[in-house]
């Protein structure tokens, strides 16, 4: 990311708590409440939506680091907004304060890591790995990127 981020750039995520985003539905002896996983997944992506106006083409950033206290429940068609805002960079990585509301309270809050990769380098080497491991799910994976990259590049040149 050769352009500097300003400290407190910040970016939001929303959605709207449903079954599939409930403790409930990876237990049915569980609450239908909205689960922590999920809380801290629309983080993450606020946390991305924050710090991606400033990659670079083929450049993301990915989660690093997750210190996150989950201080509520909402329960199913609550709506949620997760907010992240950047409080630090050490040189390599990205520290985001981050907060979730159900629209009546805060429901979490805490920090999340990112660091920047380059999508490209980074399967190169994932593929490398995988190739020296003998994995076939990795080679799978990597057959099912390098499909996505051609099929990119052609939506890119139509």
């Amino acid at each position: 990311m050769p352009q500097p981020i300003p400290i407190g750039a910040s970016g939001e995520a929303e959605e709207t708590v449903e079954e599939k985003h409930t403790l409930a539905a990876h237990h049915s002896e569980l609450p239908p409440v909205y689960s922590t996983p999920d809380m801290i997944r629309l983080m993450e992506t606020a946390g991305f939506a924050a710090l991606q106006p400033y990659s670079d083409e083929g450049e993301i950033t990915v989660g690093t680091a997750i210190h996150i206290e989950h201080r509520a429940a909402s329960g199913i068609g609550m709506r949620i907004r997760a907010r992240a805002e950047l409080e630090s960079f050490d040189g390599r990585f990205y520290t985001m304060r981050v907060t979730a509301h159900d629209g009546s309270q805060e429901i979490g809050r805490g920090t999340i890591g990112r660091a920047a990769v380059h999508v490209p380098t980074f399967v190169e080497r994932m593929q490398e790995r995988a190739l020296l491991r003998g994995d076939s799910a990795q080679k799978q994976i990597g057959a099912r990127i390098e499909d996505h990259k051609r099929e990119s590049h052609i939506n890119k040149t139509s």
